[in-house]
C-alpha cells in the first residue's frame, strides 16, 4: 500500500467520479483505475461500487477512507512539524555542562540563543565531566560541554576554542605585585606553595595536576572542593594558590578575590568541545546551538 494510492482513494470518494478525480490528481484515467484496481486487490476488498454514471463507496471503502485520511492528516501534520524544526521554528536540544564552565558561559550564550530561536526548548543537565562522559554516551544528552581530552571512545567531538590557563595568588603572595606590571610567571615558580584543586571527577584538577607535572613538580595539595567558587575564595584568603580557566577568572567576584597572573610562554589553555555520542545525528537546532556557543566564547574570548 502506497501514501498516494491512499490519495487516489480519497479523491475518488470526494468526487465520485474516475475523470473528475483524474483531473483533480493531474494523472490520465487509465492510471487511476489501474491504481485502485492493484489497491483493492491488495487488500482483498472492493472499495467502490462502479456504476454507470456515479461511483459509490462500499461498506470497506467507507471505513478505508475514513482511516486514510487520519493517515493522511498525521503524515502532513509530521511534514508540517519537520518543516518547523528545520527552519527552527522549534526544536529541543538536552545539553550537558560541566558545572563551573557552564555558569560562567552558559548566561552569555542562552540569551542570545533564545533570542534568536525562541521556540527551541534547552534542557540544561550538569554534572562532572566524568559522569557527563557516561551519560552522553548513552544518550542521555544531546550535546555535552566538556574540555578535551576526552575518555571515552563512544564520543565524538567538536571544537568550541581555545581557553588560556591563569594562575590565581593570594593579594600578599610575593608574585602578586606582577599582575600590575603586566608580568608574566612560570609555574615552576610555584613548587613549593600550597595547592588548592578541585576534587576527583573534575576534568580541570586533572589539568592542573597535569601542567604542575609538566613544569616539573608534583602539586603539594592541600585543600580540594567541588567548587572552582571554594578554591578562589580560599587562595584569596591566602590557604594556597591555584590554576584557573580565564573566562571563569574573569567573572565579576564577591567578598575573596585573588590576584590573577598570565602565566609565561608557552601558555597553558584547555580545548573546550561539545561531545555527542558517535553515529547520533545532531538535529538542526543542536547545530544551531553549537554554532551561536562557539560565536559567543570567539567573542568573550576577544574582549
Amino acid at each position: 500500500m502506497e501514501l498516494r494510492q491512499l490519495q487516489y482513494a480519497l479523491q475518488i470518494a470526494a468526487e465520485r467520479n474516475f475523470s473528475r478525480a483524474a483531473e483533480k490528481l493531474h494523472i490520465a484515467q487509465p492510471s487511476l483505475s489501474q491504481q485502485l484496481s492493484k489497491l483493492e486487490k491488495e487488500l482483498g476488498v472492493l472499495l467502490f461500487q462502479r456504476n454507470t454514471s456515479t461511483v459509490e463507496l462500499t461498506h470497506a471503502g467507507a471505513r478505508f477512507v475514513e482511516q486514510a485520511q487520519h493517515i493522511i492528516d498525521a503524515v502532513e501534520l509530521l511534514r508540517q512539524e519537520m518543516s518547523d524544526i528545520s527552519q527552527l521554528r522549534t526544536g529541543h536540544v538536552v545539553v550537558g555542562s560541566m558545572p563551573i564552565t557552564g555558569a560562567h558561559l552558559l548566561p552569555h550564550v542562552l540569551p542570545v540563543f533564545q533570542n534568536k530561536y525562541p521556540e527551541v526548548e534547552i534542557t540544561l543537565l550538569e554534572d562532572s565531566s566524568m559522569n557527563l562522559e557516561k551519560l552522553t554516551a548513552v544518550g542521555q544528552t544531546d550535546l555535552s560541554l566538556l574540555s578535551l581530552p576526552i575518555e571515552s571512545p563512544a564520543l565524538s567531538c567538536r571544537v568550541i576554542g581555545e581557553e588560556r590557563i591563569d594562575l590565581a595568588v593570594p593579594p600578599g603572595h610575593p608574585l602578586a605585585e606582577r599582575a600590575a606590571a603586566g608580568q608574566r610567571t612560570s609555574l615552576s615558580e610555584l613548587k613549593d606553595d600550597p595547592f588548592i584543586v578541585l576534587k576527583e571527577g573534575q576534568g580541570f584538577r586533572k589539568m592542573t595536576i597535569q601542567l604542575c607535572g609538566e613544569a616539573g613538580f608534583e602539586p603539594r595539595v592541600v585543600f580540594e572542593s567541588s567548587n572552582m567558587e571554594t578554591v578562589q575564595s580560599l587562595v584569596a584568603a591566602g590557604m594556597g594558590v591555584t590554576l584557573v580557566p580565564r573566562f571563569i577568572a574573569r567573572a565579576p567576584r564577591g567578598e575573596f578575590v585573588p590576584v590573577y597572573l598570565p602565566l609565561a610562554e608557552p601558555v597553558p589553555s584547555r580545548t573546550l568541545v561539545f561531545a555527542y555520542r558517535k553515529g547520533r545525528y545532531l538535529s538542526v537546532a543542536a547545530e544551531a546551538f553549537i554554532q551561536t556557543f562557539q560565536a559567543t566564547v570567539a567573542e568573550l574570548a576577544g574582549e
